[in-house]
């Protein structure tokens, strides 16, 4: 492959840049200079030198080459592999180099991407830098920097609008994202819709795809509220990922007040607005919305008999401090998020359009619903969720936490 340029536009759930790659970094003998950011990538001073890239664990030879001098070459793999790099002078070996990131910088960048993906990939991060032993640096919104930090003490934490010049050098770089089209394997070697949230990353930086639960420390871990009480959040991204049934909630929340709960509706916005649809906080639910420190919805979470929620960041951070989860979703599989006893879904009707293969999410279109949108029938895999299904689910949390 030649000199790489900006691949397709890739969309993580937001879109990544790949334009300030620059020249490879690292300085090898005879004026080649390598790198590992944006796949392998080497640049020789000598037209007519041979340049071969090949995977030590799979002994498969990845590029074999013989560019012009100058000129950059990069695999087209831009996921972690172990690169072995190789520069001839005919038969005269000039340059052999095993990728090894020990005590080497190495960067993850993600971007403006969502708190439910962050908290789900923040695992293999740390697994890639305990298993190679780097300095491990990694892109993240300011705003939750807070909430890692103390969990993930060997991190270090950049702010998504950090450039990369004015971070230095960098031995490897990678990309976390959900790449499209999904049929991408330059930049993801398995297809997100059949994978679950946790292993996209986990594919991506090479290491074991095993469900981790993140670290989190929660700064104040001191309860608030005497009585039992149950958090719940009802507000997602995309129409397709709410509890579609018009009395679903409010008949929930009278049940677990009858069962002697308050219940607290902990989502940053009261009432959503978006597309000509507008979805509100149930009635009966304690108003607790607002856009609070993260930190501050965690140390809620921790106390907590349960929590309710969709496929959506705040279900990740009560599974993260150590919630029980009833996550209501119809338009993903169970396996796309972390595994709860408590997921709810019905197989009766339309289900896991995400995860179907002739398909791509489009995270720009609120009201996605790939085989219905626009008829009576979208977003029937919630809309057939009923409030007895869930309290069903519920009851045996409920009984234990008496």
């Amino acid at each position: 492959m030649t000199a790489p340029s900006s691949p397709n536009l890739q969309h993580g759930p937001h879109d990544a840049s790949f334009a300030d790659v620059g020249t490879p970094a690292l300085q090898g003998p005879e004026g080649i200079r390598y790198d590992f950011n944006y796949g392998c990538r080497v640049q020789v001073p000598v037209s007519g030198w041979r340049v071969v890239m090949s995977d030590l664990d799979t002994h498969n030879t990845l590029l074999d080459d013989v560019p012009e001098a100058g000129v950059i070459l990069a695999s087209r793999r831009k996921y972690f592999v172990r690169f072995m790099l190789q520069v001839f002078d005919g038969e005269r070996l000039v340059f052999s180099h095993a990728f090894d990131a020990a005590g080497q910088r190495v960067f993850v960048r993600a971007g403006q991407t969502a708190l439910g993906d962050f908290i789900a990939w923040m695992p293999a991060v740390e697994a890639l830098r305990r298993e190679h032993r780097c300095e491990m640096h990694v892109q993240v919104p300011l705003h939750l920097h807070e909430l890692f930090r103390a969990g993930y003490p060997d991190l270090h934490f950049v702010a998504s609008n950090a450039t990369v010049a004015s971070l230095g050098t960098f031995y490897a770089t990678y990309y976390l994202g959900l790449f499209s089209p999904y049929e991408d394997r330059d930049h993801q070697p398995t297809d997100p819709r059949v994978s679950s949230l946790q292993d996209v990353a986990s594919y991506i930086l090479g290491v074991p795809a095993v469900e981790r639960r993140p670290t989190l420390v929660v700064a104040d871990a001191t309860r608030r509220i005497r009585e039992r009480y149950v958090c719940i959040a009802v507000q997602a991204g995309g129409q397709c990922k709410y509890w579609n049934n018009p009395g679903g909630w409010p008949r929930l929340v009278a049940y677990l007040q009858q069962q002697g709960y308050r219940v607290l509706c902990i989502d940053r916005e009261r009432d959503c607005r978006r597309s000509g649809k507008l979805n509100s906080m149930p009635a009966g639910a304690e108003d607790f919305t607002g856009n609070l420190p993260l930190q501050e919805r965690a140390s809620l979470l921790l106390h907590a008999d349960f929590f309710i929620g969709l496929g959506s960041g705040l279900s990740w951070l009560a599974w993260a401090v150590g919630t029980p989860v009833v996550m209501i979703s119809g338009f993903s599989h169970p396996k796309t998020e972390f595994h709860t006893p408590w997921r709810i879904i019905n197989f009766h009707t339309c289900n896991s359009c995400f995860n179907d293969t002739r398909f791509a999410f489009d995270s720009g279109n609120f009201n996605w619903c790939p085989r219905y949108e626009g008829t009576p029938g979208a977003y029937q895999c919630t809309s057939s969720i009923t409030p007895d299904f869930v309290a069903r689910v519920i009851n045996p949390l409920i009984e234990k936490s008496r």
